[in-house]
């Protein structure tokens, strides 16, 4: 059944066993310089090769890859090696055999591999885009729209024939017998494989009447609801206690995205913290030098979930008094800012303490900026989706920053476009789209316009 209706995808799951026990000879060759393995490497190799696709099963990275973007598929891929190699890890460790297998070997096994099932998925996804844009392997869609409800669709109509599909004919609805007899006939004529219905979420009796017209055809029929001008976060279809969820404002960072975005921040975080210690002991030190009162400013943010926290930052201004939940903010030529609190807040050295937030799982080093509290509550009502921001850790670094829009928030406008660079990243984050912002925040300087 499955080589039947993804003949393709079950086809990968043959190479892809066959990729890794060659890359398993390709290691050992590198490691003892020898093709034929021993009775007990070839054992291994079979036993790390079906968890690798039971794993990629598990995961369904063999079914269709129509209409997915080329990093969350072979990032799922990734996923699935990660968990297959603590399942085989675990394996050697119960067993008591781990000390009979090399581990240059195990590991080499793994990179090579990895690399030809990488090469191997890129060149179908290739090949399927090249001849899908020469118009083949298309699948013919009826689309279903009343008033503007399809714009959206309409607007990225000439990307989909590189993810597989064609527009066959936009069909205006109406709500009448004839109209449904006509759709029909209309889905037969053309041979449309789907039917998209891009209608508003309050036309859910007409989607039943449209789904029993259909009842006969085998045709697939998909749901684009159209939320107008509704601000969605993450939003993605859930299966909770077997019940189906249209997830419209979720955060992005559960499940392995977590331990991902977790791992990241540790690594790094600690990488960094290690190379920016010389220069904290002299910013404290300045600081100490030139102005009396802490090192340290400390003061509450909001984190994630709306969570307060402590946020750690050299301390740029003198010490003052303001009333009791009002945070004014820094302007150009403010008199509490001290020289060297200037120079540090120009070049954003002030928030170097912030790295210690982030091994403490506080912050990350790349999401959201965190504002002050009472920022919070002036801007809740203001910007609409504010607070969505917080669905994710706050970050030292982030991708509005990297955008330009840094420091000072005194219009509505500007944290405006701030909160709309935030609620980008959070619905496309990826390690790679944070690996690129904070090649950004070091290749373009720290240097800003920050008052």
């Amino acid at each position: 059944m499955l080589a039947e209706r993804y003949p393709l995808a079950f086809l990968a799951g043959f190479v892809e066993f066959f990729l890794v026990v060659f890359g398993a000879h390709a290691a050992y060759f590198l490691r003892f310089d020898d093709w034929a393995l021993s009775s007990w490497y070839e054992i291994a190799v079979v036993v790390i090769a079906l968890v690798v696709i039971v794993c990629q099963i598990v995961l369904g990275t063999y079914s269709s890859w129509r209409g997915r973007e080329w990093f969350r598929q072979i990032g799922r891929v990734y996923i699935g090696w990660l968990i297959a190699l603590a399942i085989v890890t675990g394996l050697a460790v119960f067993l008591k055999v781990s000390q009979d297998y090399s581990r240059v070997w195990l590991s080499t096994t793994l990179a090579v591999s990895l690399a030809l099932i990488t090469l191997f998925r890129f060149g179908i996804y290739f090949f399927l885009r090249q001849i899908r844009l020469r118009g083949r392997n298309l699948k013919g869609v009826l689309v279903v729209e009343v008033g503007n409800s399809a714009d959206e669709l309409r607007h990225r109509q000439s990307e989909l024939p590189e993810h597989g599909y064609r527009v066959l004919k936009n069909v205006k609805l109406v709500r009448s017998d004839a109209w449904l007899d006509e759709l029909v006939s209309l889905v037969i004529q053309t041979g449309a494989h789907e039917v998209w219905l891009c209608l508003p979420l309050q036309e859910g009796e007409t989607i039943k009447t449209i789904l029993h017209a259909l009842r006969h055809l085998t045709v697939e029929v998909r749901y684009l609801p159209d939320m107008g001008d509704m601000p969605l976060l993450n939003h993605s279809v859930s299966n909770i206690a077997g019940l189906y969820s249209l997830d419209i404002s979720c955060s992005p960072m559960d499940g392995p995205a977590r331990i991902v975005k977790r791992m990241e921040d540790l690594i790094l975080g600690c990488f960094f913290l290690v190379l920016i210690l010389p220069v904290c002991l002299l910013i404290a030190i300045g600081i100490k030098l030139t102005s009396s009162g802490p090192v340290i400013f400390k003061q509450y943010r909001m984190g994630i979930n709306g969570r307060k926290f402590k946020v750690y930052k050299f301390r740029s201004m003198e010490l003052h008094d303001e009333p009791t939940g009002t945070v004014t903010q820094a302007s150009f030529g403010d008199p509490r800012i001290t020289p060297l609190g200037a120079f540090l807040r120009r070049t954003s050295l002030d928030e170097l303490p912030q790295f210690y937030n982030v091994i403490q799982g506080r912050m990350s080093i790349v999401g959201p900026r965190p504002h002050a509290l009472a920022h919070n509550e002036q801007y809740k009502d203001l910007v609409e989706s504010y607070m969505k921001r917080h669905k994710v850790k706050p970050g030292i670094t982030g991708w509005a920053q990297v955008n330009g829009f840094r420091g000072e928030t005194d219009t509505v406008d500007k944290m405006e476009k701030r909160v709309e660079y935030d609620l980008w990243y959070i619905n496309n984050w990826s390690l790679g789209l944070d690996l690129k912002i904070i090649f950004l925040t070091v290749y373009r300087g720290f240097v800003n316009n920050k008052p």
